[in-house]
């Protein structure tokens, strides 16, 4: 599912869902009920909408968002309500990051705290590219954002586009999901040659951040907490978010080998735990 509206009765939930027309939505509807451990496929319909109808109804749904004092998340389409805020202009697509979200928000916070200036970020799971931005906004110096959908990447490109970053501040990587071909280990960064395709290349100690940020969800962040913990240098902010404030317990118990000085903040029924990198690791086993 791409992009969804959400509303909740006391009896049901209803879910709006935007598709690609040659996607097929029986596939993606039943992969949806056994990813939540639905006996039975939920009943739905199908509408044809006219694109233009589409992207009008996304427009009017969306208006700027300010997530702190001076700092606003604005659609292309509106007018920055405060010219002399730090303003971060985005045209969302299909990609994840409006700034209306609590993980987003909670990483803005934890990216406006952090950066002194002169950072080096990576976004994980960059969606819209919406954190690299806001963190090279703050004074950053570069930052890379990285994900395995190829829209995300289009989208964030087209957003730094709109905010005035050029390839020398920021760069964005497609790279191999856990699902590919490729082998799981595999999962660094790769180089975006086509639309859908990607190169793959082992990560350096020149690749290494002063400051991870990966906004994604629960199983990922447990999936890959070696690979988000290998691009952050000692003493690395590390933030991680897409989760639960009742998953914070999970998150905790798999970094805390790798992070010192943890901490979680919460807005909502969502959370974000940061720490930094220790200097000198233990070896843990999973």
């Amino acid at each position: 599912m791409d992009q969804d509206d959400v509303s909740q009765s006391t009896d049901e939930i209803c879910i709006s869902s935007i598709f690609h027309e040659v996607e097929d939505i029986n596939v993606s509807i039943s992969h949806a009920a056994d990813s939540i451990g639905l006996k039975e496929i939920p009943r739905y319909e199908v509408k044809i909408d006219d694109e233009e109808d589409w992207m009008k109804r996304s427009q009017e749904s969306l208006h700027p968002v300010q997530v702190t004092e001076g700092l606003w998340v604005v659609p292309k389409w509106c007018t920055p309500p405060d010219v002399q805020a730090t303003n971060i202009i985005v045209n969302p697509g299909l990609a994840f990051g409006t700034g209306e979200h609590a993980t987003t928000k909670l990483c803005l916070l934890l990216l406006h705290g952090c950066i002194k200036g002169g950072e080096h970020i990576l976004d994980y799971g960059t969606g819209t590219g919406i954190l690299a931005i806001a963190a090279l906004k703050f004074g950053a110096a570069f930052a890379v954002g990285v994900d395995v959908d190829s829209e995300a990447i289009a989208s964030a490109s087209q957003n730094a586009y709109l905010n005035n970053i050029g390839q020398d501040k920021m760069q964005l990587h497609l790279v191999a999901s856990k699902t590919s071909s490729s082998s799981k280990n595999d999962l660094t960064f790769g180089v975006m040659e086509g639309e859908n395709t990607c190169e793959i290349h082992p990560v350096t100690d020149e690749e290494k951040f002063d400051v991870v940020v990966a906004n994604i969800l629960l199983n990922p962040l447990l999936d890959l907490a070696d690979q988000i913990i290998s691009h952050a240098k000692p003493g690395a902010v590390v933030g991680l978010s897409g989760i639960l404030s009742e998953q914070v317990q999970y998150i905790i118990e798999r970094y805390s080998p790798f992070l010192e000085g943890i901490e979680v903040s919460k807005m909502d029924d969502w959370a974000c735990v940061s720490g930094r990198k220790k200097k000198f690791e233990c070896e843990v086993t999973h």
